[in-house]
């Protein structure tokens, strides 16, 4: 099988972590007989470098082209850089906010994995952190109050702030259709979460839910207020499985779950459109500070990989070999700096890539 992917390098330490993504993806090619065709492209603030903006035209053209996308991150020092003395618009992050936008990626997926080897990392008591956790956060990306109507008025001389959420029926069910099948691929559990003893968007979010559940016989579903979630995740985070919400309650409950993994250079996202295209990329920075020194974790863009395999080509098999070399890493004792715990054997980030593509078979 051909794999067509664009790889955004990006800035920082961009890419460092994107160099041992292929490295690893091109192992995958040659134990399952599959072939790699990658071809980057420039965003943030590389693009600004070279083309004066933070994404062209010609780059959305060779991302729409791919298959998928794999991102490294974007941005810099927003203190220091010359990027940030530019209008917003033309700023590094309005590259990733445009290609989402071109790309119709309206639905975000943040997995939070405890792993074994990392629990003494996690924040929570150790009976719970013990019974160990593995969850994806299905978020709603492009509606919702972030992209309601909003004004700010003088209202008989009292200034008055208002936001406007709103969400149809098609843009509930589209990404709930996606969180049923990812679930499909999971533990077949899905808990839906809103404010439906509060909001009309919920309770009509709630509706949608319960008919798409309906095509989804194997997939056990709950609907649980939000309020009521941000507790659950801290108290016990191993009854999760695929958490589904909209864009503002998926943006807090997704920072909470990554919170308790305790690691956030372990932490992969995807968007993805209403076809199997996506983008991945980690959930971390740029980490400008550290660019170029060979110390970044690649952890977190390689599972973004390895979740690319799955959500965008149906590679499970590929996937799962991905999946297992991170935990046998881990269990064997290797740790870049930011995981870093005393017994482990400290390691670069050229050198992780290579212990991780070592263990693909």
């Amino acid at each position: 099988m051909e794999l067509k992917i664009t790889c955004i390098p990006g800035d920082g330490i961009g890419p460092e972590i994107v160099r041992e993504a292929k490295k690893v993806l091109n192992k995958v090619a040659e134990v399952y007989g599959h072939e790699m065709n990658f071809t980057d492209i420039l965003m943030g603030g590389a693009s600004i470098d070279v083309h004066g903006v933070p994404l062209t035209d010609e780059a959305i053209a060779t991302a729409k082209a791919a298959d998928a996308v794999l991102m490294g991150s974007i941005g810099g020092n927003t203190s220091t850089s010359p990027w940030y003395k530019l209008p917003p618009q033309n700023r590094p992050e309005a590259g990733l906010l445009k290609i989402r936008k071109a790309l119709n990626l309206f639905a975000n997926l943040r997995p939070a994995i405890l792993y074994e080897e990392l629990a003494g990392a996690c924040p929570l008591k150790e009976e719970i952190s013990s019974k160990g956790f593995d969850m994806m956060i299905m978020r709603e990306l492009t509606g919702g109050l972030y992209f309601g109507a909003r004004k700010t008025e003088e209202v008989d001389g009292v200034l008055k702030a208002t936001d406007t959420l709103t969400y149809d029926e098609n843009e509930i069910r589209r990404i709930a259709i996606k969180g049923f099948d990812i679930a499909m691929k999971r533990n077949k559990k899905v808990t839906s979460v809103d404010k439906a003893n509060v909001l009309d968007s919920s309770r009509l979010w709630r509706k949608v839910v319960e008919e798409v559940a309906k095509d989804y016989p194997e997939v056990s579903y709950e609907h649980m207020l939000v309020d009521n979630c941000a507790m659950q995740l801290v108290k016990d985070p191993s009854q999760f499985d695929v958490i589904l919400t909209e864009n503002m309650f998926g943006d807090i409950l997704s920072d909470e779950a990554s919170m308790v993994t305790g690691s956030i250079g372990m932490l992969a996202s995807a968007s993805l459109n209403d076809t199997k295209f996506g983008l991945y990329e980690p959930s971390h920075g740029s980490a400008p500070d550290i660019a170029g020194m060979n110390i970044a974790n690649p952890i977190a863009t390689i599972l973004s990989a390895s979740m690319m395999l799955r959500y965008s080509f149906d590679l499970d098999k590929e996937a799962d070999a991905i999946d297992a070399a991170v935990k046998q890493v881990l269990k064997d004792g290797f740790r870049t700096g930011d995981i870093m715990s005393e017994g482990c054997t400290k390691v670069s980030c050229s050198e992780m890539g290579d212990l991780l593509a070592e263990r693909i078979q």
